[in-house]
């Protein structure tokens, strides 16, 4: 019993997390209060950018998220122990994940389709916080399973993430800023949690700047949403686990046969998916 509760969180405390954080996405759909719009004019330019209901509560999402992620953080043990150990690594995945979640509820149709989606996003929050609680000591039991779900998770969330934007219709100056933290932080937490607890910034912002390039490319190229998500997710994969292979001191040859071959697999489905 001791150990399940050194390395879980306490179950009041990620009830109260959740509920705040989905109380808040379900305000969406009860509350309708007009929105507005973000304009800005300057010599041969224009920009706007309408803001929603939607917009706004998918923003205190996140930032609820990561405060509760805090919240829950500071009662385990190992962070206990070191009263100055900070915990933002522990919560850029959960509320990039609120965030991902509330941006696709709210294209999602009113009725029992988004009733699905929010049970969907509800249990998917949860296992990313429980897993992040236990990803905080590596000799928890389940660490290893942790960090692989984790993993896995970070890349499912950014392909819904990608393949919200397409069907939103954000416009390019929106996608590219989205993409590249998307891309950024998903590369950073992965490598952070394959290498030990080791930041690598340069190939996250690497990733980052390579998955936006790519995604401005083939922005007005008619792919569906589908198939633009899993273009972006190839290189995503494929150079994440590259830099944790180099990182390994495996030979090149070697290091680069693994991410090839998903990376081709992906744009092979991308050919036939629709």
């Amino acid at each position: 019993m001791q150990n399940r509760e050194r390395y879980l969180p306490d179950a009041n405390r990620v009830s109260v997390v959740t509920a705040v954080v989905l109380l808040t996405y379900a305000l969406t759909r009860l509350i309708n209060a007009p929105g507005f719009t973000l304009t800005l004019q300057l010599p041969g330019f224009y920009f706007s950018y309408p803001i929603s209901m939607g917009t706004a509560m998918t923003l205190m999402a996140a930032g609820l998220t990561a405060s509760g992620m805090d919240w829950l953080l500071r009662e385990h043990p190992s962070i206990q122990a070191v009263q100055s150990k900070p915990t933002i690594e522990h919560w850029l995945l959960p509320t990039l994940t609120a965030f991902i979640i509330g941006v696709l509820l709210d294209i999602l149709p009113s009725g029992s389709v988004w009733w699905i989606g929010f049970g969907f996003g509800a249990a998917i929050l949860v296992l990313v916080i429980l897993a992040e609680y236990i990803a905080v000591d590596p000799g928890a039991p389940s660490y290893t399973i942790a960090s692989a779900g984790l993993t896995a998770l970070s890349y499912a969330l950014f392909l819904l993430f990608v393949i919200a934007l397409r069907i939103a219709g954000a416009r390019l100056f929106i996608v590219v800023p989205a993409i590249f933290l998307a891309a950024g932080l998903v590369t950073l937490r992965t490598l952070h949690l394959r290498l030990g607890g080791h930041w690598n910034f340069p190939w996250a912002i690497g990733v980052g700047f390579i998955s936006t390039q790519l995604a401005a490319g083939l922005h007005y190229w008619p792919l569906s949403s589908l198939q633009f998500a899993l273009i972006l997710l190839g290189p995503l994969y494929a150079l994440t686990s590259l830099a944790y292979r180099l990182d390994e001191e495996i030979p090149v040859r070697n290091a680069i046969t693994e991410p090839g071959i998903i990376l081709g697999a992906l744009w092979i489905a991308a050919v036939f998916l629709r």
